[in-house]
């Protein structure tokens, strides 16, 4: 039986979402494609692999963890995927950060 959805239990899940969301950016490759999807209004995997001279199977793999965490969106396009940073997910990401140095540091 599951347990109820109490405050503490969903406190515990959003904690869960944050620290995956930021596993993903704990790679510099992933804050880079990130900085240059930013750039653009979407890219294909070709695109992000000219910009950061990675081989093509690693920028996937970097891309699929980003929309894993779902910090970028994927669209298919014929033959060529397209993705786009989800601004809210990482705006959210930014907040719960803030709120999280706030509450370990108001007593300073």
């Amino acid at each position: 039986m599951n347990a109820p959805l109490t405050e503490k239990t969903c406190g515990f899940a959003d904690s869960q979402s944050v620290a995956a969301k930021l596993a993903a950016l704990s790679h510099p490759a992933r804050i880079e494609i990130l900085r240059h999807l930013s750039a653009s209004r979407s890219c294909c995997c070709r695109e992000v692999v000219d910009h950061l001279d990675l081989a093509q199977s690693t920028v996937s793999q970097h891309l699929k963890i980003l929309v894993d965490a779902g910090l970028v969106r994927y669209e298919p396009d014929r033959q060529r995927s397209r993705y786009e940073v989800d601004s809210d997910a990482l705006a959210d990401v930014s907040a719960s950060l803030a709120a999280l140095v706030n509450s370990c540091c108001s007593g300073r």
